[in-house]
């Protein structure tokens, strides 16, 4: 089966390596990649957003399957799209993957359906909302961007004039767009964060082995908000008593109550949830893999990718077994300098051999070019340097080992991943 997978990033590369593996598949395509995807798959200059280019490409290569990645897509109908013109999707349709595109259908959903989350209100107006926080007047306060906002619409403010602050940034300046029309100010929760990623068909729903992200950009938890600057799979924290907890509370009643809101999720839902003292709560909700968990997760997957991925589409998961493999996997995130504010392109990068790998590690691109055999950076976050190992301890230290080999000017990654 020849099979298209959409978008450029380090989660395609690794959806992409995935599929590689697997006897059942023909020729991969991907649109648009980048220089190291380029290397496992065709690249295709077709913008990710381009829906009826997407489909015309779908269409000419004669693809069996479209594996749409990134959220925009998504909630732009990607998959509504392609399924009208009978090309099987894998992803969710657009009134499903509402889930992420709008933080307040998702916070408003799970108050109906009384699925465990933080407390929250809902503002169109920045003054409203100052007024409550200051009438609140308890901090850490977090207030979220409506919308899609890769990953950064999420800022936590510690006294009022931060708020104020973030407000003014969100929804008067405008910095996500139209993401910033509406803004969710919720209560701040304490506790270890998990991510759990899900394979589900609308009806059954089958969870991946978990993991944790470092969202801030500096050792420490310090700095700014990044899209993920590593990760490490399983988390030490998500234990099975907890995974029964959150399955029996959270991940199927999220699957029923979009089937009772006759939008039936059909694909990856990712699960960010908080362990905190009064037990687990969902702090967000994405409607497909997690860059950079899909890195740590996909390689610990031990049946074959294509197997699962049509047992989601053709609604029959139920009956499909989908098994783990017990070793530990750990992702190093290196970024541009600067990253996730400025920072330079085109920077040529050093101690990638001819397959972009170092021995013993994967490395997955993310924000790379391909020139006359030299990988360039071309993005904030560029590699996710990832390794298996019997523990995640073990992971990490191959993973830092195969970092060290790789240079370019003002690298920037975390020395404190998994710690």
């Amino acid at each position: 089966m020849d099979i298209l997978v959409v978008g450029s990033g380090g989660r395609e590369h690794a959806i992409v390596r995935k599929l590689k593996e697997s006897p059942k598949v023909g020729k991969i395509y991907c649109a648009p990649g980048n220089g190291g995807i380029s290397r496992d798959a065709e690249c295709i200059p077709v913008a990710a957003m381009d829906v009826p280019g997407m489909v015309a490409l779908a269409k000419e290569k004669k693809v069996g399957l479209v594996f749409v990645a990134p959220d925009d897509p998504l909630a732009a109908g990607m998959v509504d799209a392609l399924e009208q013109e009978g090309i099987p999707a894998f992803g969710p349709r657009a009134n499903a993957a509402v889930i992420e595109a709008s933080k307040v259908f998702s916070k408003n959903l799970m108050k109906k359906y009384g699925i465990p989350t933080a407390g929250y209100e809902v503002f169109e107006n920045p003054q409203e909302a100052a007024d409550y926080i200051e009438k609140n007047d308890t901090y850490p306060v977090v207030i979220k961007a409506d919308g899609l906002a890769l990953g950064k619409g999420v800022l936590i403010c510690g006294d009022l004039q931060e708020a104020k602050d973030a407000l003014k940034e969100i929804m008067e300046d405008k910095v996500f767009g139209a993401s910033g029309n509406r803004v969710v100010v919720e209560e701040f929760l304490t506790g270890p964060e998990v991510s759990v990623l899900a394979f589900t068909d609308g009806k059954c729903v089958k969870p991946m082995v978990s993991s944790k992200d470092h969202k801030r950009a500096l050792d420490g938890d310090q700095g700014l908000n990044t899209g993920g600057m590593g990760t490490i799979s399983p988390n030490p924290y998500y234990t099975k008593e907890m995974a029964d907890l959150c399955m029996e509370t959270i991940f199927l009643p999220t699957i029923q109550a979009m089937q009772q809101e006759g939008r039936p999720f059909k694909g990856c839902l990712y699960f960010g949830l908080m362990l905190t003292p009064n037990g687990p709560k969902v702090i967000e909700y994405n409607s497909r893999f997690g860059d950079p968990e899909t890195q740590v997760v996909l390689p610990r997957l031990k049946t074959d990718f294509v197997d699962v991925l049509m047992a989601v589409v053709e609604e029959r998961l139920e009956e499909q077994p989908v098994e783990w493999s017990d070793e530990a996997c750990a992702c190093v995130v290196m970024a541009s300098g600067g990253y996730p504010g400025k920072y330079e392109k085109h920077i040529p990068i050093e101690g990638l051999d001819e397959n972009g790998q170092v021995p013993g590690a994967t490395v997955y691109h993310a924000g790379t070019v391909l020139e006359n055999g030299t990988f360039f950076t071309n993005g904030g976050r560029v590699l996710g340097v990832t390794a298996l190992g019997e523990s995640v301890s073990r992971a990490l230290e191959a993973a830092y080992c195969a970092v060290n080999k790789i240079h370019w000017k003002d690298v920037h990654y975390r020395k404190d991943i998994g710690r």
